[in-house]
């Protein structure tokens, strides 16, 4: 019911809910045709009010915008009607209706329940008992609060002024805030796309939808790289959408060509004719513009957000011309303009989805490193290139080719262009290289993909393998890979994943085999000698990984933790009496070249705090022939630091005598192979016995490696074999035995 209806206010004049007109404010004048009127809604149970209020307002602009009046007599009417309706700028609100606070329950509505902030609302009522002002204010969140007789034209019109100008003003700061939100999660979209097509269509989405239109644009881009020096179109949507790939002279819409040609040649931004064209410049001499139709006159605040969007989106753009620089360089072959390894690997992957008949082919240039070595470098690059050329001219069309390595190819495609004989014929003819003919061979690893379980990397491993047997036939050769060639090389390389996992969680240790003089058999020192034994608990002979673990380089770190193994083991030894106990380690050729060697003794020595006179190292017979200048420079760095050195293996190799002579070391170790066969063998014996003779006669004390029995022992001590080790006197033990073995040893005889 009405606020007059109510018998308390009985004596209210009967015209309370009619607006006076006093005044007459002369805001009239005409309506632009395309202003947007400001939409208000009257909440009154008086119909009389509603007709009053559009009377009043008749005519009247409010900041140049014509004034639509919406009605609702309940508050459940304008509940409904609030749900559906968008825009609504003011609510002129009645107090008392269906019940007494109706009107007060539609507030905390619209602010709670809709969460319409935006909106203003101004309370009416002819019976301000039922709210007072200052608790009403307080309570609710409302804008304005009159009594009905208040309300004259004049201040009818001010109050929707003053309701209209603060709606507006705070939809302007919303939408700049919605659009900077857009703004921003249209970056980071934007930012996860990579390919330049991509990001380009994702631009003239989002900028379509900042500005409010539907995804109508076109993107140009412009190289001053590109041969033809045109624009071309790289993303277009809507009515554009046919456009994609066309130069920009070629488009038949005239006015978009004349816009985006401006905007190329002006460098910067423009807005006309129904479109905005966005400019970015771009590394490298390239620029981009991206044209948008928008069917409306840009305000303010469009062009605010246009001017951060341009901000973002020309930071994206640059991002997307790195990455794909980027791209190139990981996936491309500068040099041969060819796809590289990893991106073969991925071409690899795809074909294993249809594999039968296509083959795979590693292709490698034979004694490529003797024309770089003869021609140089820029040569061996043209060379590189010529092959690369007659390759793809031959089998180019069909086939996918790849850069590996230096001089390695890959190759891929159907079987009957991909075999050894259609790339022997390949290099048939020589190649003209600056002016130069040269005749090529190449070696070829093949792998038919049907016959193969491998994924990508693995098929180029078994194409390795296949290269590498191709190899030991002869240069020029191909051979094709078998399932039983695969199987030594992957035992291999897991037994070479495990070792370096091994070494990392420190499941490699050190044992120590006593050494002892053959005349007594006092103990004098002991062979430090490298164990592994896996998580399961297993044992890995050395013979199976101390040359994988030469030939991967592991060598180094693994040695030096054996050799500072060993050094600690030493002053633990010291500092339980045994002061004249020494420990030999062997050094690998790798150890022995490597740059840091010598110092990692100095420090092995200093921090376990022992003389350099108690270690010695072994070298194998092969490493002291290398070449002589660089061992001798090594071995007297060796005894500048004390310790003493050993020639292990002796009889295997082929020694020169005077290089022996010139080596001046300490000990000769003679192979457990001479020392069984020693008794058994008349050659035998006598290779025992002249490395016997020749270690006396060059001053060296003389080692037998792997006595076992008493009769051996007695054998090598009639040649004049100063020491041995073996299992007759002990077997390899762990450095907690060590001590405890050599305090139970009985008396030397």
């Amino acid at each position: 019911m009405s606020d007059r209806q109510h018998p308390s206010n009985s004596a209210v004049v009967e015209d309370d809910d009619v607006l006076q007109f006093l005044d007459d404010p002369d805001t009239s004048r005409e309506t632009p045709p395309s202003a947007l009127p400001w939409r208000v809604l009257i909440v009154d149970d008086d119909t009389d009010v509603h007709k009053a209020t559009e009377l009043a307002m008749q005519g009247l602009l409010v900041e140049g915008q014509p004034l639509s009046f919406l009605h609702a007599r309940s508050a459940l009417e304008a509940r409904r009607l609030l749900s559906r309706e968008q825009d609504i700028a003011v609510v002129l609100l009645d107090v008392v209706m269906e019940s007494d606070d109706a009107g007060l329950q539609l507030v905390r509505y619209i602010r709670d329940e809709l969460q319409l902030s935006a909106i203003r609302i101004v309370l009416r009522t002819g019976q301000p008992g039922y709210a007072p002002e200052i608790e009403t204010i307080q309570a609710y969140d409302i804008n304005d609060y009159k009594t009905k007789s208040e309300l004259t034209r004049t201040r009818l019109y001010t109050v929707l002024t003053a309701a209209i100008r603060s709606y507006r003003q705070i939809r302007a700061l919303e939408a700049s805030r919605e659009g900077m939100e857009m703004i921003v999660e249209a970056s980071a979209e934007l930012g996860r796309l990579r390919g330049m097509q991509s990001f380009a269509e994702g631009v003239i989405t989002l900028l379509s939808a900042l500005l409010g239109t539907l995804p109508d644009g076109l993107v140009c881009v412009q190289s001053e790289t590109d041969p033809s020096g045109e624009a071309r179109v790289i993303a277009a949507a809507g009515q554009y959408s046919s456009l994609l790939n066309r130069p920009l002279r070629h488009l038949p819409v005239q006015r978009v060509r004349q816009l985006l040609s401006r905007a190329f040649t002006l460098a910067d931004h423009l807005h006309d004719d129904g479109c905005t064209v966005m400019y970015f410049g771009l590394p490298n001499g390239r620029a981009m513009a991206v044209l948008v139709e928008v069917p409306r006159p840009l305000g303010d605040l469009d062009q605010q957000l246009l001017r951060a969007f341009s901000s973002n989106i020309a930071a994206g753009f640059e991002n997307v011309v790195l990455y794909g620089q980027l791209s190139d360089q990981a996936y491309n072959d500068p040099l041969l303009q060819l796809p590289n390894r990893t991106r073969f690997i991925e071409v690899l992957e795809q074909n294993l989805k249809s594999p039968d008949g296509i083959t795979l082919a590693l292709i490698d240039l034979d004694d490529f490193a003797d024309i770089n070595d003869a021609f140089g470098h820029r040569f061996g690059d043209q060379v590189l290139q010529a092959v690369t050329l007659r390759m793809a001219g031959q089998l180019g069309h069909n086939t996918a080719m790849a850069r590996i390595s230096s001089n390695a190819f890959g190759l891929l495609g159907p079987e009957e262009l991909v075999n050894g004989d259609r790339i022997a014929e390949l290099f048939q003819d020589p190649f003209t290289v600056s002016g130069e003919r040269l005749q090529l061979s190449a070696t070829t690893g093949l792998v038919r993909l049907a016959e193969s379980r491998a994924l990508g990397s693995e098929l180029l491993l078994d194409a390795q393998i296949a290269l590498k047997r191709a190899k030991a036939i002869n240069r020029g050769a191909s051979q094709y890979f078998h399932a039983e060639m695969g199987i030594d090389a992957r035992e291999r390389f897991k037994l070479l994943k495990g070792l370096r996992a091994s070494f990392e969680e420190r499941r490699l240790f050190v044992v120590y085999q006593p050494q002892v003089e053959l005349a007594t058999q006092q103990v004098i020192g002991a062979e430090a000698l490298l164990r592994w034994r896996t998580s399961d608990g297993q044992f890995v002979p050395p013979d199976q990984f101390i040359p994988l673990a030469e030939q991967s380089g592991l060598i180094v770190p693994i040695g030096e933790f054996v050799l500072r193994t060993a050094c600690f083991q030493i002053a633990q030894l010291r500092r339980n009496g045994f002061s004249d106990f020494r420990i030999a380690v062997n050094i690998s050729l790798a150890q022995f070249r490597h740059p840091g060697f010598i110092d990692s003794i100095r420090r092995a020595l200093r921090d376990a705090e022992i003389p350099g006179g108690a270690l010695e190292l072994e070298i194998t017979e092969s490493m002291a022939m290398e070449e002589i200048s660089t061992v001798l420079r090594v071995l007297a760095e060796i005894r500048s630091t004390g310790a003493t050195v050993a020639i292990d293996d002796f009889g295997t190799g082929f020694s020169s005598l005077s290089q022996l002579r010139r080596l001046d070391v300490e000990r000769l170790k003679i192979d457990r192979a001479f020392v069984h066969e020693a008794q058994s063998s008349a050659a035998g014996a006598t290779i025992a016995q002249l490395v016997v003779n020749l270690g006396c006669s060059l001053g060296m004390r003389v080692v037998a490696e792997g006595i076992e029995t008493e009769e051996q022992r007695q054998h090598l001590l009639a040649l004049g074999c100063h020491e041995g080790q073996g299992w007759l006197f002990a077997r390899p033990m762990p450095a907690d035995q060590l001590e405890e073995w050599i305090r139970n040893r009985p008396p030397s005889r």
